[in-house]
């Protein structure tokens, strides 16, 4: 017997529906509460299922209501349905797949979909071949209803499709779905490509076995006069671009000049999909090759894809010129993410800026108008023709010019904003032969930041911070100080759009001109304090990141007490505001972090409270982390970003105020709490606390040492490199506790060598790593030569390799020392690779003298150990330079 509904639970369920339709939120309440209920009864989802398949008296917003509870239950509840409901409900929507109504079609192929996601599809053989059969039905919508029901399992489980798991079901529906890309109905020739692309990035077998069919067929839909299937089909192209160039090599003209051709379509979602195609082409070796003879044609179409759309405009409330009384929408308002602390050393590229460790840095400065956060084609745009610049760079601007000096003095605000753009987007691959018209450029982007329309404003502090590095190399009177001056007033203007841009523009430029900065400190805080009482909420967090990047650009220039006192006022009232739950603690934490670095001992009269709190910070985390790990059912897991922002504000305490730190370190437990932090699950929580206790170190050595024999097993047990930040920090605590133990380090050394000595040799160690590992070993090597000293064969080499490139300092200078002291331990364990060692010593500067005394010795001596012929040889191996250097500076 079919399962049959009773009519009164029938009613009761439409009852249900009809209220959950209802905006009052008590009803909507005792809606959940009823549905709780009836989830008790096993055939309710059997009602559910029949007001959606079969009730074809209720209007179709109540139908698919009834279906999309259904999925909610099944995503939950499914292991728990008994096999009768299970199986009814399976029936009735293949049953009931070509409904007459798209709407109640689509919310059967989202519950298919859903049933297959919960591990159905092994144990539901019969649905993709009756899903498959059906495409061949006579009917539109049994054809229409399969295909989107197959997209969407396409699309939630397509690496199990190309899996053994399921018998390899794409050789069969691969060339199935190729068939349809010639269906009579656009919807359907939509589908079938959609189906298609979900395999693409994955390279299943099927689809490359059938690989030129399907790049034919896609040619053959290029003129479509479906906008749908125009899109799909651009995305399909996109993607082959990075998995199958091969096959497009041949047709590659073709394709760019289709390209061109949709990233000019009417329709938005067409041309954002062809736009995508120069980003991904960009990044192919043969990009110059396929785009060069398109260049002239080319440009003119990303140019004119960079105007805001009148959407865009009403989106971003365009014409809306002051809103800075408006409060900001806490939705809008992005999470933060604090980026824990690692420590690095300086390297002799660093010079000025330029250069600089690019391992790790996010380039998230292209991000002009973020708070239309979505992908559109502007932005595309704008970075297809930043990359295409990185590609062609000289060879693009003569194709831009003269479109720039039209868009730059257009007299329609949308297109000269657009245009600021362009100068913006070209600045990194163009900036060579921008140098020429920059001299009359930023003096005209200058005046632009007066703009009357804020979007002009906003977008023309993105662009002059592209140029930052630029007008910093010039006399500060020319450029930086006007630029400067402006920027300022931006920070302040009445428009929020615009206070968020210049606040930006204005970090970067201070990250460009460093100490340039200091003859104009006091006009620059002046402006920054101003904005404290000025900004609304979002726009604070900014506020905040300027601030601690001054405070890094200018260091120890800030420790006046003119500045001290016009700055910390603000900050401490904001840090007494706060509670200890807000997470406006993080860039206000941060911010203070690099306020205390630079302060130094101007920070002092604030320490006690920040100290304090930070360790209440810390010591609240552990405790709530103890209580959801006993009774995780009735405790939240704390949120540990407070405890890594604590930490590393105390890391900044420790950096700035040195021995200062003693007395607070004294009156608190925050070794105990240290022990626990390094001893977190949390990778980021072990880095930031291992950061700390090197810190510590350094400034209050007497209260760390009682700790030294617990904290040496938990340092050496975290030297592994699967957590690089990790290793990099507990390797470099580990080199300050050696300085300070010196030979009581001795009975500890066991723990860490080995593992040391295995990171330095691995291949792919990250620089930091290597240099932090370096300088280590060294250090160990320096205070318990004995101990270290024989494995020196195992690691010379790659050690002299590491630190031949770090800028002349303190830690350098320790390691040298060690390794010196090392080689007159066990001289013959350098023999076989002394030449990395004379390179390693060359690469000083400025030893101090008594350093260069002891290169001076073990050179001297390996020469008179060999003799003088035997030398000559061996430095005949020299390369000129270093042949140069150790003769000058050691007379060998």
């Amino acid at each position: 017997m079919e399962w049959q509904p009773d009519e009164q639970g029938l009613q009761q369920v439409l009852q249900l529906l009809r209220d959950s339709q209802s905006p009052d939120t008590a009803t909507q309440r005792s809606v959940q509460q009823k549905l709780e209920q009836l989830n008790q009864y096993p055939d309710f989802n059997n009602y559910l299922i029949f007001v959606l398949t079969r009730l074809k008296t209720e209007d179709e917003p109540t139908r698919s209501l009834s279906g999309l509870i259904l999925k909610n239950n099944v995503k939950v509840h499914y292991q728990n349905f008994p096999p009768g409901v299970a199986h009814f409900i399976k029936q009735e929507c293949l049953n009931s797949i070509g409904d007459p109504s798209p709407l109640i079609r689509a919310t059967i192929g989202i519950l298919i979909t859903t049933i297959s996601t919960k591990g159905e599809l092994q144990t539901w053989p019969e649905l993709l071949p009756q899903l498959c059969n059906m495409l061949n039905s006579e009917d539109y919508n049994t054809c229409e209803g399969s295909f989107g029901a197959l997209q969407k399992i396409c699309e939630d489980s397509s690496e199990l499709l190309d899996s053994d798991a399921l018998n390899r079901p794409l050789n069969i529906m691969i060339p199935k779905f190729l068939q349809f890309f010639k269906h009579c109905s656009p919807k359907i020739r939509s589908h079938a490509i959609a189906c298609v692309n979900q395999f693409i990035i994955g390279r299943a077998q099927a689809l490359m076995d059938n690989i030129d069919t399907f790049i034919e067929s896609l040619f053959a839909l290029a003129t479509d006069e479906d906008c749908e299937v125009r899109k799909n089909v651009c995305r399909a192209l996109v993607m082959l671009l990075e998995v199958r160039i091969d096959r497009l090599i041949p047709h590659m003209h073709s394709i760019v000049e289709y390209m061109l051709q949709r990233t000019r379509d009417p329709d938005e979602n067409v041309s954002l999909e062809a736009c995508e195609f120069w980003l991904t082409l960009a990044e192919q070796p043969i990009c110059k090759e396929a785009v060069s003879g398109h260049l002239a044609q080319l440009v003119p179409v990303l140019v004119n894809g960079m105007k805001y759309s009148e959407i865009d405009i009403i989106l971003l409330k365009g014409d809306v010129e002051e809103d800075e009384a408006v409060p900001d929408n806490e939705q809008d308002i992005k999470p933060r993410f604090h980026k824990s602390r690692t420590v690095t050393l300086r390297h002799e590229s660093t010079e000025g800026g330029e250069g600089a460790d690019s391992e790790d840095e996010d380039d998230d400065d292209d991000d002009d108008d973020d708070s239309l956060s979505d992908w559109n084609l502007r932005k595309c745009s704008a970075a297809a023709l930043d990359v295409l610049a990185n590609v062609f760079r000289d060879e693009l601007l003569p194709h831009l010019l003269p479109v720039l000096k039209e868009l730059l003095f257009h007299p329609d605000w949308v297109v000269k904003e657009s245009g600021i753009l362009v100068l913006g987007a070209i600045a990194e691959g163009c900036m060579q032969d921008m140098v020429p018209y920059l001299p009359e450029l930023i003096p005209e982007l200058i005046r632009c930041l007066c703009d009357k329309k804020a979007l002009v404003r906003s977008i023309t502090c993105w662009t002059l911070s592209r140029y930052a590095h630029w007008v910093v190399s010039q006399p500060a009177d020319s450029y930086l100080k006007p630029l400067m001056t402006e920027l300022l007033r931006r920070i302040l203007d009445s428009n929020k759009r615009v206070q968020e841009a210049a606040c930006s523009a204005f970090a970067t430029l201070e990250e460009e001109a460093c100490t340039e900065l200091v003859p104009y400190l006091s006009f620059i805080l002046d402006t920054l304090v101003f904005a404290f009482g000025k900004y609304q909420h979002k726009n604070l967090l900014i506020l905040y990141d300027a601030i601690g990047t001054l405070a890094d650009s200018v260091g120890h220039h800030l420790n006046q007490q003119e500045y001290i006192q016009k700055l910390m006022p603000p900050l401490i009232q904001k840090w007494n505001e706060l509670k200890d739950e807000d997470k406006d603690l993080f860039p206000l934490l941060e911010c203070l972090s690099s306020v205390a670095t630079a302060l130094q001992s101007g920070f002092l009269p604030y320490c006690e409270p920040v100290y304090q709190r930070c360790v209440t910070l810390v010591q609240k985390n552990l405790a709530q982390a103890m209580m959801y790990s006993q009774h995780p059912d009735q405790y939240e897991s704390p949120d540990k970003d407070f405890m890594i922002v604590a930490l590393d504000l105390l890391s900044g305490l420790a950096e700035g105020l040195g021995s200062h730190v003693d007395q607070l370190v004294a009156r608190s437990n925050i070794m105990t709490l240290l022990f626990q932090c390094m001893q977190d699950t949390m990778p980021e929580v072990r880095q930031s606390s291992f950061a700390l206790l090197g810190d510590l170190t350094k400034a209050c050595f007497v209260h760390v040492k009682p700790c030294i024999a617990e904290f040496m097993p938990v340092l050496g047990h975290n030297l592994n490199p699967e957590f690089i930040s990790v290793c990099n920090n507990a390797t470099w605590a580990i080199g300050e506790i050696a300085i300070q133990m010196g030979t009581e380090m001795q009975p500890f050394v066991a723990l860490v060598l080995g593992s040391l000595v295995e990171i330095i040799n691995r291949a792919n160690t990250p620089k930091t790593l290597l240099e932090n590992t370096a300088i280590t070993i060294g250090r160990l090597g320096y205070v318990c030569p004995q101990e270290v000293a024989p494995m020196l064969p195992q690691f010379v080499q790659p050690w002299c390799t590491s630190l031949r490139n770090i800028r002349d300092n303190e830690e350098k200078d320790s390691a040298f020392r060690g390794i010196c002291v090392m080689i007159g331990v066990n001289p013959g364990g350098v023999v076989q690779d002394f030449i990395f060692f004379c390179d390693a010593v060359a690469s000083w500067v400025n030893p101090k003298d008594d350093l260069r005394d002891m290169f001076y010795k073990i050179l001297h001596g390996f020469k008179d150990q060999v003799g003088d012929d035997n030398w000559k040889q061996f430095s005949e191996q020299f390369p000129p330079l270093l042949k140069e250097r150790l003769s000058a500076c050691y007379g060998v």
